[in-house]
């Protein structure tokens, strides 16, 4: 029996749930924006009347208002839009437990088992849909394939376009209706992939999907390096419609990693302030880490400049002695690494991630450390937090001119809750 998967996307799902909020916006352009007190802000999301006046999402809110000055921006509220999603995964699962997250408003379903019950595919979907809009004034759409890639083409490609919102893609019927696509609407190819197929005479899905998959490697290993075979036949398989993967609800519960990284509000040139970000991210990530039981062994740095054209900045990694989640230690580490690596240029971006991770349950001690002091410390400090809020107790490097905790403080992934 063949799988059915679907692929369910909210429509301008930030912007979508505020025009749910403020019924007088119907009939009105409507755009989520970073920062709205700000013209340099960027478009998170818009609404089809504003995107219909030309406003897409990652401009700056400058460059929206000249298309659009009617256009209303609100600020973003990110804990209401996940509180919406989650709700929304509720719905999802009243129809099945093979329910995988995506994004934050796009999610993988197996229906597969759930046809006798609730009836076809279509009425499935159609189901979805109505029981989503009742309950939170969301618009979705729903692709829906034999493969998870198959049910994201469909979404993405179809179903956004068409009446009704749900498009229907098996694998019969890829090479009618996927093949045709130009190549940079195939799932995984950005910009600069494109501009590769392109000088390799590859402009559409079909001509890298009907090529014997060893000619394609060759000449991807000519135009890529000798290491482009997983990535050749990666392509080759999704333009084909080839994908084995399950939906499987907990994909992400296994992490490897804790991350975390900031972008800058402006260009960061002096050592002594990128001190204070290094601390500040190397405390968010051993906070993570502590609430969630983790601690690590390989701590990484990287940071980039302004200009995505001329890309500049670096990426290392150190292994560390023993595992850890202490803020010092993972922090001297990262400082190091910077220090040694910096080239000097101006910095708009910072991240720092520990990996390598174990249980923190065991711990090595250490005769010129007292472990058990610092962890009962930062431990103390992660409970404040979490009673009264982010902002409760902070380092004094925080209040400096350079610190970024206290604004962040009232945000959730960068935008204001």
């Amino acid at each position: 029996m063949e799988r059915v998967i679907m692929l369910a996307d909210c429509q301008s799902f930030y912007a979508s749930v505020e025009k749910a909020a403020h019924p007088e916006y119907a009939d009105k352009p409507v755009a989520v924006a970073g920062d709205p007190a700000r013209r340099s802000g960027i478009i998170l999301a818009a609404c089809p009347i504003a995107k219909s006046f030309g406003v897409t999402t990652a401009e700056t809110l400058g460059t929206a208002l000249a298309k659009c000055p009617d256009l209303i921006v609100i600020r973003p509220r990110m804990q209401t839009y996940i509180e919406v999603s989650m709700l929304i995964t509720e719905i999802y699962e009243s129809f099945t437990d093979l329910v995988e997250p995506f994004s934050i408003d796009e999610q993988f379903l197996d229906v597969t088992g759930s046809i006798g019950y609730f009836g076809s595919p279509l009425e499935i979907a159609q189901q979805i849909q109505a029981k989503i809009m009742l309950a939170t004034g969301v618009w979705s759409r729903v692709g829906i394939g034999d493969t998870k890639i198959l049910a994201k083409t469909a979404c993405d490609n179809f179903a956004k376009k068409v009446d009704g919102g749900i498009f229907v893609l098996p694998k019969a019927e890829v090479s009618k209706h996927l093949w045709p696509l130009s190549i940079d609407k195939m799932y995984g190819v950005a910009l600069r992939m494109t501009r590769h197929f392109n000088m390799m005479g590859i402009n559409k899905i079909g001509d890298v999907a009907q090529m014997p998959l060893a000619d394609f490697k060759r000449r991807m290993s000519k135009r890529m390096g000798r290491n482009s075979d997983i990535q050749a036949e990666l392509y080759w398989q999704t333009a084909n419609g080839i994908d084995d993967s399950q939906v499987t609800p907990s994909t992400h519960d296994a992490q490897k990693a804790v991350g975390h990284g900031l972008t800058l509000p402006k260009d960061y040139s002096k050592l002594s302030d990128i001190d204070v970000i290094i601390l500040e991210l190397s405390e968010e990530v051993c906070r993570r880490c502590r609430a969630k039981g983790y601690q690590g062994r390989v701590v990484s740095v990287g940071c980039g400049g302004a200009d995505f054209d001329r890309p500049t900045g670096f990426s290392r990694q150190t292994t560390l002695q023993d595992s850890t989640n202490i803020t010092k230690e993972v922090y001297e580490a990262a400082r190091g690494l910077f220090r040694a690596h910096w080239d000097g240029l101006p910095v708009r971006r910072v991240g720092v991630t520990l990996t390598g991770l174990s249980s923190d349950d065991t711990y090595q001690l250490s005769l010129f450390t007292d472990k058990v002091r610092l962890r009962n410390l930062e431990r103390a400090t992660d409970s404040i937090k979490n009673r009264f809020g982010n902002s409760s107790i902070l380092r004094a490097s925080s209040l400096l001119t350079a610190g970024q905790a206290l604004e962040r403080s009232q945000k959730i992934g960068g935008h204001y809750m």
